[in-house]
């Protein structure tokens, strides 16, 4: 636009006096007068154009994302401005898509694990639950150990024999204890009558120095049956307990052993492609384990059944004697007799008002 001005400026018509005449012009004025045109039409584009800029900077304000950073001081070239925003932003977005992708990643690890091992648990439990109704209703093999399953019931036999031998002693602490209190009662009865009735002293004096005695011998014997109960209680609920508990294990690792022979047999009579025989090798690895896995249970019941035995005979050899010592002894009236055989089996009394016990022990 403004080429097109200076033209015309160029190719204005000179001016003509009123005689006809041209006025002369010197280069000087006419050079003058395009500058000035020049610097009009100029002030005009470029206040129209400051005006729209303006305008646009007070609508929308000054863009801080859009500055730049000037590396070469004022006047340099522009290969030294960097874009704020192209820093500010790639940094931002690195770091929350690295930290977004990582949060993802475990949640889905975590997933997939909690899948997988709801899958093995779904398959084991159901490879387990056919066996066993396999069993049941006669269609399904099982591997049985005679010579280990028959220690087994003797031992469950044996639990239940010595839990009634357990329970009959307990009714017998509780009913000579009712005993010796009813005896402690009636010698201080008999004490009290014999301070009171001058007529019947030496008599009542008697009875109280015998039920007194009685009392004490009574109290010996129960620290005897106490410390036998303690015995049984402890080979039974305990020692006996521990054993059944690998039995349990070992039964279950049985049953999954023969869960997944059985499995692995059905696979191998059927037929014989690709796919076929990557699941049979499957199976086959899950047969090997868990024929490992009942191999070593089975080790480790036996060895607990001999050690079981073993210390039975040993526990039960001390208590049946001390037993029967004590309640010979008692019942002979040898004092001096039930005391040597508390003190042969290292059996302490507890003190006198030590028979119940405290509210921590119950708890």
């Amino acid at each position: 636009m403004t080429d097109s001005i200076m033209n015309k400026a160029a190719t204005m018509e000179i001016p003509i006096n009123s005689n006809g005449d041209t006025g002369t012009l010197t280069e000087d004025d006419s050079l003058e007068q395009a500058a000035k045109l020049q610097w009009s039409l100029d002030e005009k584009v470029g206040s129209s154009r400051g005006t729209r800029d303006l305008q646009q900077v007070m609508v929308s304000g000054p863009n801080l994302n859009e500055t730049s950073i000037v590396s070469g001081g004022y006047g340099g070239t522009a290969e030294g401005i960097i874009p704020t925003s192209s820093i500010k932003g790639s940094n931002m977005h690195h770091s929350s898509s690295s930290s977004s992708m990582t949060a993802e990643e475990t949640t889905r690890g975590v997933a997939v694990e909690k899948l997988e091992t709801v899958k093995k648990w779904s398959l084991n439990t159901y490879k387990c639950t056919k066996q066993m109704i396999s069993e049941r209703f006669g269609r399904g093999s099982r591997t049985v150990d005679l010579e280990l399953e028959a220690q087994i019931e003797v031992l469950r036999d044996t639990k239940r024999k010595y839990e009634n031998v357990l329970r009959l002693a307990r009714a017998l602490t509780n009913h000579f204890y009712n005993m010796v209190q009813t005896q402690h009662a009636l010698g201080d009865t008999f004490a009290d009558l014999s301070q009171k009735s001058p007529e019947l002293r030496d008599e009542f004096g008697y009875n109280a120095e015998t039920q007194k005695l009685l009392c004490k011998n009574g109290e010996t014997l129960l620290g005897a049956i106490n410390f036998f109960v303690s015995s049984i209680n402890t080979l039974v609920n305990k020692t006996m307990e521990d054993t059944l508990m690998t039995i349990k294990m070992y039964e279950n690792a049985r049953l999954e052993y023969d869960a997944y022979r059985s499995d692995l047999e059905e696979l191998s009579m059927g037929p014989r492609d690709a796919v076929a025989m990557a699941r049979i090798e499957a199976a086959q690895q899950q047969y090997q384990v868990q024929k490992d896995k009942y191999e070593r249970l089975r080790s480790d019941v036996a060895i607990k059944l001999k050690f079981l035995e073993e210390n039975k005979v040993k526990v039960m050899h001390k208590q049946l004697l001390l037993f029967h010592n004590a309640i010979s002894a008692y019942f002979a009236g040898n004092q001096q007799q039930l005391e040597q055989t508390l003190k042969q089996f290292n059996v302490k009394l507890k003190p006198p008002g030590a028979d119940k016990p405290s509210w921590l022990e119950e708890q």
